[in-house]
């Protein structure tokens, strides 16, 4: 295999000694991390394959030991979860309302408070900073459902779906911010100042020179929000009180709790309804979102 390879290269020069090099086999560690990601991997992706499965399962199969289906696949199980929740289009518009909003919003507040923070001179950026941090350590959603109610209700907010669309840009808003300002810190400051030199004012700058560079950090925040608000519950429940106004996460546990006689593979078609959204957007921005990372956007 050696005097294959290296045969041309004796031909075009008669002088040169054919060197054969031992072909490198993978070392052990890198063998036994491929094997260790393999088996998260495998952890991970089962439930969602299972219940997937389940959801196109027909009622005998439902109910054996088996992995696979024996007797085919059953599709119907959608149209009947349809039927037996009449609201289910409607909270599943509710979700894709609420969850839009929220990342539009929160997106767009912490890329201008990431590039206040890091390229503009303003008083106060540490303290501001302090804040930020010192609020993600305390479990706010937990210890304020009380104050986020009464606001709410001052507000006349109050089983209304878009006003959930407040509380949820308020607490996802500072670690927005902190990823957006790790990724600001990644852009050189000369380039800052060589275009304030050359006549560009701080929205120019932004909007042609810095965002082409933190693309991948906002796609980061898009994602980060994304699923917070998808599968946000607390909130949802405490705040909405008609069914027709409740996020689709609600409804689905209001369904595994007891909404009528149930079966494994309609319950299933509803939490495939449920997650498929945000596997698919995943699916497409996780390019963007691991470069996203790695570029900085969890920078301390």
């Amino acid at each position: 295999m050696a005097m294959e390879t290296t045969a041309p290269i004796a031909a075009a020069h008669p002088d040169a000694v054919a060197v054969w090099t031992p072909r490198r086999f993978p070392r052990w560690q890198t063998v036994a991390r491929h094997v260790v990601l393999a088996l998260f991997a495998i952890v991970i992706l089962f439930p969602i394959v299972w219940v997937l499965i389940m959801s196109v399962k027909t009622l005998p199969d439902a109910y054996q030991n088996e992995i696979w289906p024996a007797h085919g696949f059953d599709f119907a199980h959608y149209g009947q979860a349809l039927q037996q929740i009449d609201t289910l289009p409607r909270n599943f518009l509710n979700s894709v309302v609420v969850t839009l909003s929220t990342v539009v919003i929160t997106t767009v507040c912490a890329v201008l408070a990431g590039y206040a923070l890091v390229h503009l001179s303003m008083p106060g950026k540490a303290l501001v900073l302090a804040v930020l941090v010192a609020s993600m350590f305390f479990p706010t959603r937990v210890t304020a459902i009380i104050a986020i109610w009464e606001v709410q209700r001052s507000l006349g907010l109050i089983n209304r779906t878009w006003g959930l669309v407040f509380p949820y840009v308020t607490l996802s808003l500072a670690i927005s911010v902190f990823i957006m300002r790790g990724m600001f810190e990644t852009v050189p400051k000369e380039l800052g100042d060589a275009a304030r030199i050359d006549g560009a004012g701080p929205v120019r700058m932004l909007l042609q020179i810095m965002l082409p560079i933190v693309s991948n950090g906002i796609v980061v925040v898009i994602i980060v929000n994304f699923v917070a608000a998808w599968g946000e519950y607390l909130l949802a429940t405490t705040l909405m009180n008609d069914l027709s106004q409740k996020t689709l996460p609600v409804v689905l546990a209001s369904a595994s709790g007891g909404m009528g006689a149930w079966v494994w593979p309609r319950l299933a078609a509803v939490y495939v309804m449920a997650i498929l959204p945000g596997l698919v957007a995943f699916g497409i921005a996780q390019r963007w979102y691991m470069k996203g990372l790695q570029e900085g956007a969890l920078k301390a």
